[in-house]
């Protein structure tokens, strides 16, 4: 096992367990939502800030997907190329859509850390329980920012593609 096989499974790991963490905001919210919901029928007590844990929880629960399906290489693919141009070709497009990828996480970062600064210079707190706002939005952006080490990999992955096996000499 190379080193960047390792990284791999290291990081498919660490992405899992992010997503884990994004899976459990998004079950909190149903059970919310369940109990809002319940509790408006039955005319009992709401949720107070109900609209604020989804405000807070959203970005988190959103960008724990996102490292995931990276290192898992879901994204959207078009594997049409190989078919038609052949397999160098495949490889080279592959690699491109890779180095793409890595370029819209990387601005998209910067965008979030601008968004979360912005947050926190203005004190943006939420609606109805004023809770700020800039500390959920630093850990979705930190998260976020995970995504760029793992497309990383994937565009190391995809030069390791591009070049010969070890010991061919053709």
């Amino acid at each position: 096992m190379t080193a960047l096989d390792r990284l791999n499974h290291q990081a498919t790991i660490a992405t899992k367990r992010i997503a884990l963490v994004g899976f459990t905001g998004l079950v909190v919210i149903a059970l919310l939502t369940f109990y809002d919901g319940a509790a408006r029928y039955l005319d009992l007590p709401r949720v107070s800030g109900y609209a604020d844990v989804g405000e807070l929880l959203f970005p988190i629960i959103i960008a724990s997907c996102f490292p995931a399906l990276l290192i898992r290489q879901k994204n959207l693919t078009i594997s049409l190329l190989d078919r038609v141009a052949g397999d160098d070709t495949a490889r080279w497009a592959d690699l491109a859509a890779a180095v793409a990828v890595l370029i819209f996480f990387t601005l998209l970062g910067l965008q979030f850390v601008q968004m979360t600064l912005d947050f926190h210079a203005a004190g943006r707190t939420t609606a109805t329980i004023e809770i700020p706002t800039a500390l959920f939005w630093m850990i979705a952006t930190s998260i976020l920012w995970l995504c760029v080490p793992i497309q990383l990999l994937i565009v190391l992955s995809r030069l390791r593609d591009l070049s010969p096996p070890r010991g061919s000499h053709d």
